[in-house]
């Protein structure tokens, strides 16, 4: 049969959630997308103009493996500023097609088949599948809304074995908007060293922090060498469909990481780094977009308890998660009934593991209007809901 053909490591894969829903509502006039993680923000100008004055120039090559090493001092010289933590530039930086390939690559570089990756949920989409595409096993910490779905040591701890590699720590967090502040990462760095593990620490929602300073885990003590820090363009700078990351960390394992994208990508596209060059230039756009989208985080909360949700208030991000337990449905029900009657999306939250079952990702990286548009629909459908 055809289906012997596929890997049963792939087969066993189910399609993202995330996108179902997002190709339902591109064929469905008027909706309004709650769904993506996509900024409504357009690229900065003078991002886009350092692209284009790029290709005038004609900078249409590939560049090395590594990356163009002006971007790599660049990345080098921000996270220095930003975090203490340096890298060197000639080798513990690389250069990706997205953070998602870095993810990928990290993956790969690091976990030999039966590898335990321990991961916190509710988690982004893809960590689960990846680790599997890598030959490992995820094991999932669940996190809770009474303690601000934060990852603690002590739960973290518990799942650890002798088969444990690397924990995959994502904060701020996708789905739920959580942070965790530089105690609460000193406890985790704590259980990292007694236990002799890796970190993959996911941190392309950064800068994109309310009310504290984020902190980059590899910036504590010790954990530079175990940690591999992953970001990118795609979040902070509006630079989803450039489609351009980076990773840092022990050379060795960035070495190896190396090896992988140069078969395998060969190299992230020299336009889209040339304008990430500029990219980090400018922090007042940066500054400018989370400021507006501080304003629709408080709008979007704030709504949704108007309407009869409980809502976590999101630290970081784009995005809220309510519950929906009220209401007597399942998050599938409760996103699917919400689409095909009022027209707006969102995403369930039993995508995102098994205890985001009872809530609903909403992403406010869409304009003040559709917010309360969206806001209105759902009020309405919460009423026939017996919700209100």
């Amino acid at each position: 049969m055809m289906s012997d053909r596929v890997a049963d490591r792939v087969k066993g894969i189910k399609g993202s959630g995330i996108r179902e829903f997002f190709d339902i509502a591109q064929q469905m006039e008027g909706a309004i997308s709650l769904g993506v993680g996509e900024p409504d923000f357009v690229t900065p100008w003078s991002i886009r103009e350092a692209c284009i004055f790029s290709l005038e120039k004609g900078y249409t090559s590939y560049t090395s493996n590594w990356g163009l090493l002006e971007l790599r001092e660049a990345i080098s010289d921000t996270i220095y500023k930003e975090s203490g933590a340096y890298y060197d530039p000639e080798g513990e930086i690389l250069i990706t097609a997205g953070v998602s390939e870095a993810f990928d690559l990290a993956l790969r570089a690091i976990v030999n088949p039966g590898d335990e990756v321990v991961l916190h949920e509710p988690s982004y989409v893809s960590y689960k599948p990846c680790t599997a595409f890598a030959g490992g096993t995820p094991v999932c910490v669940d996190t809770e809304v009474g303690d601000e779905f934060k990852l603690r040591a002590e739960k973290l701890k518990d799942k650890i074995t002798d088969k444990t590699k690397a924990i995959i720590l994502s904060y701020p967090n996708n789905p739920t908007g959580a942070t965790l502040s530089r105690k609460d990462l000193e406890e985790i760095a704590d259980v990292v060293n007694e236990h002799d593990l890796l970190v993959i620490s996911d941190e392309v929602y950064g800068k994109l922090t309310y009310n504290s300073k984020h902190t980059c885990f590899s910036s504590l003590n010790g954990m530079k060498e175990r940690t591999i820090l992953l970001n990118g363009f795609s979040k902070a700078y509006a630079m989803t469909g450039w489609r351009l990351g980076y990773a840092a960390g022990n050379k060795e394992i960035i070495e190896a990481m190396m090896k992988i994208h140069q078969y395998i990508m060969l190299c992230a596209p020299i336009t889209a780094q040339m304008a990430a060059m500029e990219a980090l230039r400018c922090d007042d756009e940066t500054e400018r977009m989370v400021s507006e989208y501080n304003r629709r985080r408080r709008l979007m909360v704030e709504g949704l308890r108007e309407i009869g949700l409980s809502c976590f208030e999101p630290k970081g991000a784009f995005y809220t998660f309510p519950s929906i337990e009220n209401t007597g449905l399942t998050s599938e029900e409760f996103a699917k009934k919400l689409l095909l009657d009022e027209k707006v999306v969102v995403i369930p939250g039993s995508v995102f593991g098994a205890c985001g079952e009872g809530f609903i990702r909403c992403a406010y990286a869409v304009s003040q209007y559709e917010i309360k548009e969206a806001l209105e629909r759902m009020g309405k459908f919460s009423e026939r809901h017996h919700v209100v």
